[in-house]
């Protein structure tokens, strides 16, 4: 079955989205969370798992990535960690058979040249070849998590591009897309205005340009 607000999304890149979650006062940017490759393109609903560091006893890192949908965005929130890795080149593997759409992560990933190879999209804020295992364990899965400072809940479009992440939180996705299709919209108006021979400024006044993230209320 057709996701169509997943397929809205895929169209519109990352900027125009922050500028759409901006204007509704979101705070949808999964700061500090980059591509493997700036090529990389995702879109997907989030499928959510939290890591916390190891109990006693010492639990695992999860065998978890058989129970993920097609199309969907594994989630991790494992509190930003540079030293303790959470997905390698077996998920990666796993993940590009079974159609995911991406994995992004707050905190490390490793064995990065697989996901370079198969062309997974991975998003992460750094990579490290030291292992989280006996180190974080997988603590929830379904949860809501904090992915780069922004609440990432199950079944939010996660839209990845160039530029990093950002997360459309389920309930609001209708407004946010409409907003950031006004948007880009406009900013197409301005270019081919632009290409016409207008000067940048007039073209930017034409389509009301700076008041184009601000919030209605402001």
């Amino acid at each position: 079955m057709t996701d169509t607000n997943v397929e809205r999304a895929s169209r519109i890149d990352t900027a125009t989205l922050s500028d759409a979650l901006d204007k509704l006062g979101i705070a949808g940017q999964c700061l500090g969370i980059k591509p493997l490759d700036h090529a990389f393109r995702m879109t997907g609903r989030a499928f959510t798992l939290s890591y916390a560091p190891v109990g006693h006893p010492v639990g695992t890192v999860g065998d978890f990535i058989d129970d993920v949908p097609e199309g969907a965005v594994v989630a991790i929130d494992n509190g930003g960690r540079p030293d303790a890795t959470v997905w390698g080149d077996i998920l990666t593997f796993c993940a590009h058979k079974r159609g995911l759409a991406g994995t992004v992560i707050d905190g490390a990933c490793r064995d990065t040249h697989l996901a370079l190879d198969l062309r997974y999209p991975m998003y992460s804020r750094s990579y490290s070849m030291r292992t989280g295992k006996d180190r974080v364990q997988l603590e929830a899965v379904g949860t809501i998590v904090n992915v780069g400072d922004a609440r990432v809940a199950p079944g939010d479009i996660l839209r990845g591009d160039s530029d990093g992440v950002v997360v459309i939180p389920k309930a609001r996705e209708e407004e946010v897309l409409a907003a950031a299709e006004a948007i880009d919209a406009a900013e197409a108006r301005i270019r081919e205005a632009i290409a016409g021979g207008m000067r940048l400024d007039e073209a930017r006044k034409q389509q009301s340009y700076h008041l184009l993230q601000r919030k209605e209320d402001a």
